[in-house]
């Protein structure tokens, strides 16, 4: 079971109807700030690169339906391809998602280390793609990491160094969270890539509805499977 971290040093605001996608700026990477800003609806990202830290409600929020994954027939042969593994190797998938030849990184150290605390207190998770050779060695060609609480997911970031690794990572995340019964699948903002897949915007309020109910969750969730 996830260890329950001290509580938030930092009174992290409510979104308000009119907010702009920045709700907040300042606080910390602390475990307990992370976990109180996800069940209120919130992300952190710097504000710009080294920036101070930033905490995002997008609105419309992107999410992706549990029911709704679009595969398609390329991608369900891709996933034969690839040995899907859970929580194996987080520090690599994050390493490999902090990149900085990737456009538009973003994920610095001490971005790192917070999801890395997280993962250690068993609140962050990592999907990892594995390219498995004829000798039997496997290679970390792809995967995504992020945030479980009770049948929450947020997916923070994901990475890929071979062509549909992390479709195929987000494929088995899909399908890990319906057999553990979550609810609720936050990608924070649609890109075409991820509305290839189903993902779909809905107002902040839906959203704040929704994250608040499947925070507040007992049972099911990504460590229920």
């Amino acid at each position: 079971m996830p260890v329950e971290p001290p509580p938030s040093r930092f009174v992290l605001p409510e979104p308000r109807p009119g907010d702009g996608d920045l709700v907040a700026v300042g606080g910390d990477l602390e475990p307990g700030t992370l976990l109180e800003a996800y069940r209120r609806g919130l992300f952190p990202m710097r504000v710009r690169p080294r920036g101070r830290i930033g905490w995002w409600s997008p609105d419309p929020r992107g999410v992706l339906p549990l029911d709704g994954l679009v595969v398609s027939r390329s991608l369900r042969r891709s996933c034969h391809r690839f040995e899907v593994r859970i929580d194996t190797a987080f520090a690599d998938v994050v390493a490999g998602c902090a990149d900085p030849r990737r456009p538009h990184g973003w994920i610095d150290a001490s971005f790192t280390a917070a999801y890395t605390r997280l993962h250690e207190l068993g609140w962050a998770h990592s999907v990892e793609a594995w390219r498995v050779g004829e000798d039997g060695a496997a290679e970390l060609v792809g995967g995504l990491y992020g945030v479980a609480i009770g049948r929450f997911f947020a997916a923070e970031s994901k990475f890929h160094r071979v062509t549909d690794a992390s479709k195929v990572a987000v494929v088995a995340l899909v399908e890990h969270l319906r057999a553990a019964g979550a609810s609720l699948l936050d990608v924070q903002w649609t890109t075409p890539h991820l509305r290839s897949l189903g993902a779909v915007d809905i107002p902040r309020t839906e959203y704040l509805a929704r994250v608040a109910e499947a925070c507040a969750a007992a049972h099911g969730g990504f460590d229920a499977w």
